[in-house]
């Protein structure tokens, strides 16, 4: 089909309100554009395809018109889709990991400029630290600046217990993303990343990590791949070399633990005996998870109390709860 007959079944399509023959047709269209090597233009049409501003997902006009893949023993979805309207601002980490995520933002908004150089955008990109640090909330927050839909990879369905078949799963993965521009995060990525070395490690677990890092090899398309650990020690040293980046996340320092308490409370009114400064201290170790299950448990504590403003009392009980917690979490209650 011609480019003036793709652009006259767009209107007719649009006029009749057949969103199946306009997607079809949009798609034919961008796909046209990528032949020609105008992969800013079939970005932004993409964008504009599967995004529409503001409106939250369930008004989205056009989704993605692949099938979701499935595991083929139990029929479970490998990977959700999903849309954020998150700000760049709400992300409360160190500067320097900041820094290195708004340059990701910035090649890929600069691919075509970077191109002219034969330099490519960062397309892997492995995110590392503790737990709750802010490494899923940080591709959530890129796949909104940059209005891409985010992918989401279930582990938890990939891992067949018939371990030959988790490597067709991670196939038919792969074969989803290549068809279209995504951010995509494989969480908890030392499942599947393990050292091929480890002597615990099932000989069937070694193959199947050789044939992800053959993949990752072989992905075609324009999408981000992000994928994060809380384990980065026991990672396959082949899988380092795959990555264009590495971005670790500390443990907030006392600055940022208050950023982040104020962040957290700024949704319920705040009584003037709050001492934020008090609780920076206090919350020495945690990590921004953490902090927002505290902040939470106050509120909740102002609320059911019937009060329309948090305390100094309030944030104290929640913060002994959390430590209580932890306490038994780490079998430290002093039992006998």
């Amino acid at each position: 089909m011609t480019t003036s007959k793709i652009i006259k079944q767009l209107f007719l399509s649009f006029s009749k309100k057949d969103d199946k023959s306009f997607e079809v047709a949009a798609r034919e269209y961008i796909e046209r554009e990528k032949r020609k090597k105008h992969n800013i233009v079939a970005k932004e049409l993409e964008k504009a395809l599967y995004n529409t501003g503001d409106l939250p997902t369930s008004q989205k006009r056009f989704k993605n018109s692949l099938p979701i893949p499935r595991d083929t023993e139990k029929g479970f979805p490998l990977l959700e889709i999903q849309h954020f309207n998150k700000n760049f601002d709400s992300l409360i980490i160190s500067e320097e990991t900041k820094e290195q995520l708004e340059q990701i933002i910035r090649e890929f908004k600069d691919s075509d400029i970077l191109a002219t150089y034969n330099l490519q955008y960062k397309k892997k990109i492995l995110l590392c630290g503790k737990p709750g640090t802010g490494k899923t909330f940080s591709a959530q927050i890129l796949s909104s600046v940059l209005s891409i839909p985010l992918i989401y990879i279930r582990f938890d369905a990939i891992i067949s217990s018939y371990l030959g078949e988790t490597a067709g799963n991670l196939r038919r993965v792969f074969d989803f993303i290549e068809h279209g521009t995504w951010i995509v995060l494989f969480d908890e990525f030392d499942i599947i990343g393990k050292n091929r070395d480890d002597r615990h490690e099932h000989g069937e677990i070694k193959r199947v990590v050789n044939s992800f890092l053959q993949m990752l090899d072989n992905l075609k398309g324009d999408s981000i791949i992000f994928a994060a650990t809380n384990h980065q020690n026991i990672l396959d040293p082949a899988i380092w070399r795959r990555f264009d980046d590495v971005v670790y996340y500390n443990l907030p320092d006392e600055k940022i633990r208050q950023q982040i308490f104020e962040n957290y409370l700024k949704s319920m009114k705040r009584k003037n005996d709050i001492d934020l400064v008090k609780f920076s201290k206090l919350s020495k170790g945690l990590s921004p998870a953490d902090i927002k299950m505290i902040t939470e448990e106050a509120m909740k504590i102002a609320i059911i109390n019937s009060k329309n403003s948090i305390s100094m009392n309030d944030v104290e009980i929640a913060v002994n709860k959390f430590i209580r917690r932890e306490k038994v979490k780490n079998n430290e209650m002093g039992d006998r």
